[in-house]
């Protein structure tokens, strides 16, 4: 082992924070350090697609976060690459970037993780996509997914599991599993992802690194199809705040096929997060007023960074606004969102939906209009009640996800906290409170928990707040000692 470095086997580790990592030397860079050498002209946007596919090719074995590559594609982009958004905050200047497997893009396969689809290939580009390659972004492939995104597990009967790259027996989170693990094993420097349950933070939680779920009309919706939705939103990974503060600026801007788009803001993400003060006021719930059961080991290691942040100048109140039938209200948009997804899918796609996603389907297909009616007025209740919160505190931070992750094998949590939990989305409640709202939330890792493996502390911000929400991010991220990774996958067999 080479000297300053910490080899993950053990249980909690102490010492710097500089984990063993043998791939490439430039995938071990953050993404801004990588874009401003692209930009001076001391590397080449081949010279990254050559680093990241052969860190693919080293890890895909272990991990199966990126089981879709498009080399050729790619080195043509790179060899056309065009100067069209070249002022841009977000110019990426040729940076390979991941995909997630529920987002088209145009000659590469595309499958949701089904397997009607499960080789099918687009045409034409989601015009997120479109904007990413625009403003330089290389596409190296598909990141994996559940089958059409559903569950907090990340595998499917087309690729298999993502395992995570912190112990390869455990789940690595899901819906944007592949992406957070491509991430935190260094196959790429940022990776697209979407959420609407939690999609992105909680493998972000999991994998240790950070994910963005931004507001509604930030960086374009779930799909074309259900443009109206505020529910279902794609947003940026990356391995450091200041990284993913990048790639919103990327994906940030006016998009008239998404109905809900609106301008990027005049000053960048990036300007924000490098004005990253720690004298925050955070308001922190340790479980949304009883709603979301948490384990001890979680629980007790989020106070000690809480502490910690109090010791760099944040004040610290355990406060929870009122949230009334904040899980039914979730529950009954996520199934308006799978009840309008199905009334003109081909009936043959549906017959291989797996139990969790065709139960989740048929709840939503059974709503009735005072379900939807009430939804509507309980998420104007917490949303008023949040915004009031916001008049005092900066953030309300609170755990990603109430566990540690357990075995890849099994399909979801059924124990958190002592409680016995029902159904698949239970373990996930964390997630509902900024899906419901509208508002935009952030999965930071706060250092290594129990045995060794990272944990996620969520913030949410305030309406349209991204920026104070990453500068916030931030702050935290340098008062545990961040970012991690990437690092060598810890294989192991149980």
């Amino acid at each position: 082992m080479r000297p300053g470095f910490i080899r993950v086997r053990g249980k909690n580790m102490a010492g710097p924070q500089r984990l063993e990592f043998t791939g490439p030397e430039l995938c071990r860079l953050e993404a801004h350090q990588v874009v401003s050498l692209l930009k001076r002209g001391e590397v080449s946007p081949n010279d990254l697609l050559d680093a990241a596919f052969g860190r693919i090719e080293s890890v895909g074995p272990s991990i199966n976060a990126t089981p879709v590559v498009c080399k050729d594609r790619a080195y043509a982009a790179a060899d056309s690459l065009g100067d069209s958004e070249r002022n841009n905050s977000g110019w990426l200047a040729g940076l390979p970037i991941g995909i997630k497997d529920l987002t088209p893009v145009a000659g590469v396969r595309t499958t949701f993780g089904t397997k009607e689809l499960a080789e099918f290939v687009p045409e034409k580009s989601d015009p997120l996509v479109e904007r990413l390659e625009a403003r330089g972004g290389l596409i190296t492939g598909k990141t994996n997914t559940p089958e059409f995104g559903a569950g907090g597990n990340t595998f499917n009967d087309v690729f298999g599991p993502t395992r995570n790259p912190w112990d390869t027996s455990l789940n690595a989170g899901g819906s944007s599993g592949g992406a957070a693990a491509s991430l935190a094993a260094g196959e790429t420097w940022l990776s697209h992802g979407s959420d609407h349950g939690g999609s992105l933070r909680t493998p972000a939680a999991f994998c240790g690194v950070v994910g963005l779920r931004p507001s509604p009309g930030r960086a374009g919706g779930a799909s074309m199809d259900t443009g109206y939705f505020i529910e279902g939103l794609q947003g940026p990974m990356a391995r450091s705040v200041r990284d993913c503060a990048l790639f919103l600026d990327a994906m940030a801007g006016y998009e008239p096929r998404f109905p809900i788009s609106y301008p990027a803001p005049d000053s960048s993400f990036q300007d924000a997060v490098l004005r990253a003060d720690g004298k925050l006021k955070i308001a922190f719930t340790p479980d949304l007023n009883g709603l979301s059961p948490v384990d001890g080991e979680v629980d007790n290691h989020l106070r000690k960074v809480l502490r910690s942040l109090e010791l760099n100048g944040a004040t610290v109140e355990e406060i929870c606004p009122e949230l009334p039938g904040l899980e039914a209200t979730y529950h009954t948009l996520r199934g308006m969102m799978w009840a309008t997804m199905m009334q003109r899918m081909n009936p043959s796609i549906r017959q291989h939906f797996k139990t969790t996603l065709e139960q989740n389907t048929r709840m939503g297909e059974a709503l009735v209009m005072s379900d939807i009616a009430d939804a509507n007025l309980n998420r104007s209740t917490i949303y008023n009640n949040m915004v009031a919160l916001f008049g005092t505190y900066d953030v309300l931070a609170c755990p990603t996800v109430g566990c540690m992750p357990h075995p890849q094998s099994e399909e979801w949590v059924r124990n958190v906290g002592g409680q016995d939990l029902v159904f698949y989305m239970d373990w996930l409640r964390f997630s509902f409170l900024s899906t419901v709202t509208g508002l935009p939330a952030i999965s930071v890792p706060v250092g290594l928990g129990p045995r060794g493996l990272p944990v996620g502390m969520q913030l949410i911000g305030k309406p349209r707040g991204e920026a104070d929400l990453l500068a916030a991010a931030r702050a935290i991220e340098i008062a545990v000692g961040g970012p991690l990774g990437p690092i060598d996958p810890n294989v192991t067999h149980r």
